[in-house]
């Protein structure tokens, strides 16, 4: 065991893991495109594109240039009172990218931040406007929207990973997707008694990441925009996994045809290299909060808003998206991933093997021991990280067909 982590493990405290029993994690050497080099020599071939951001692969050196720059200028400076080029720019350029009404960029520093920003900002319009009563945000079973107390409040109750704060969060109404008429009735019906109460509704479009890569169609972001028109609701889609390519196209909502009226961005928004996140809000979501009274101005600044290594970081991930071939590699990887992954349906205990853009799962019937399936890849020299019930792939747009045969070979390999 390398020194570092022998003494470290006696303090750190990994993320969704159980300390008494969790394994020791490989340490990292290096990384590089699709690579994570082990101090032992081994590579891996690298997945999930660590938790779905590094969209270009690991150390692009087009991102490094920038950071290396930005470094050298200003690595970072407080928002409040003071300006640095590269948020502004980086705002004009996300603003481009989206419909025209989406023209106000929040800055924070992680998707959690994001989505309570979100909320703040949904909340807050009504109540400047002197709606007291519309204070619920509606949200989604297998909906999961990050894990800080106003996020958790509005994921899935019953998807366990929450669930023994129920009771202290504050409570937000969860119902299933109008995924077919059964559920679109129950949506519908639940909107005309309950309306009233509420001021959003947000949804991961396309496809719940957390909640287990379970897919919905479009059609469904294009029921959610009538219901929220209809009934005065700010509909906020929550793309920080999905958007920058992931399900295919720039950000997932695109396939539908609709917009919403927040958007939240993290994850790939700075290509895996720094934390960064936004939410992007309407013209007239913004001019809510317009006043001579300092009281109806969003009272939210993190410490690290806007970083400039980020923002830096965030730009050159733009300038990839426009200068390379993103969504084409997404394409492929999706063609080839929808062949590779369709031999898993034919193994004892796979359920479902779906593809959406860059996402592929083999959902299983369960996974009794996540960190031995998880070793058992790694043996065979990949790195992805089994949950729930469900192996996926989420790799780097940048990978090469080589490399996904590998990975979708090992997934086979294992199961069988």
């Amino acid at each position: 065991m390398s020194n570092w982590l022998e003494e470290g493990w006696r303090h750190v405290w990994l993320p969704y893991a159980q300390m008494q029993t969790a394994p020791l994690p490989l340490p990292v050497a290096r990384t590089e495109g699709s690579g994570i080099h082990l101090e032992d020599g081994r590579v891996l071939i690298d997945g999930i594109a660590s938790w779905w951001t590094a969209c270009h692969g690991y150390n692009h050196p087009h991102i490094a240039q920038a950071v290396a720059a930005q470094l050298a200028r200003v690595p970072h400076v407080m928002f409040g009172g003071l300006a640095h080029e590269p948020a502004y720019r980086l705002s004009t350029r996300l603003a481009a990218l989206l419909p025209a009404p989406l023209n106000r960029v929040f800055f924070t520093d992680s998707g959690s931040v994001a989505v309570e920003v979100a909320i703040k900002i949904a909340v807050q319009s009504r109540l400047n406007r002197g709606e007291r009563g519309r204070t619920k945000i509606l949200a989604f079973t297998g909906g999961y929207h990050g894990d800080t107390f106003g996020t958790m409040a509005i994921c899935d109750p019953e998807e366990g990973m929450h669930a023994m704060f129920t009771g202290l969060l504050p409570e937000h109404p969860v119902i299933p997707l109008p995924r077919d008429g059964a559920s679109t009735a129950a949506f519908d019906a639940f909107l005309e008694a309950n309306a009233h109460t509420l001021a959003g509704i947000i949804v991961e479009p396309l496809v719940q990441g957390a909640g287990g890569m379970v897919l919905h169609p479009p059609q469904v972001l294009r029921h959610l925009r009538r219901a929220a028109d209809a009934h005065g609701l700010t509909l906020i889609f929550d793309e920080i996994f999905t958007g920058f390519g992931r399900t295919g196209t720039m950000f997932a909502f695109e396939q539908a045809g609709v917009a919403p009226d927040i958007i939240t961005l993290s994850k790939a928004l700075t290509g895996g290299t720094l934390p960064l996140a936004a939410t992007i809000a309407t013209d007239a979501l913004f001019e809510a909060f317009l006043s001579a009274s300092p009281a109806t101005a969003l009272m939210h600044g993190p410490t690290y808003m806007a970083n400039a290594l980020g923002c830096a970081a965030a730009n050159a991930s733009l300038d990839l998206f426009e200068r390379e071939p993103r969504l084409a590699q997404v394409a492929a990887i999706s063609a080839q991933m929808a062949h590779e992954l369709a031999l898993c349906r034919a193994l004892p205990g796979v359920v479902d093997v779906r593809v959406l853009g860059a996402i592929g799962v083999v959902e299983l019937a369960e996974i009794a021991n996540p960190a031995a399936l998880r070793m058992a890849l790694v043996a065979q020299g990949v790195w992805i990280r089994p949950f729930r019930n469900i192996l996926y792939l989420t790799p780097a747009f940048t990978i090469s067909p080589d490399e996904l045969s590998r990975l979708c070979a090992a997934i086979f390999r294992v199961l069988s």
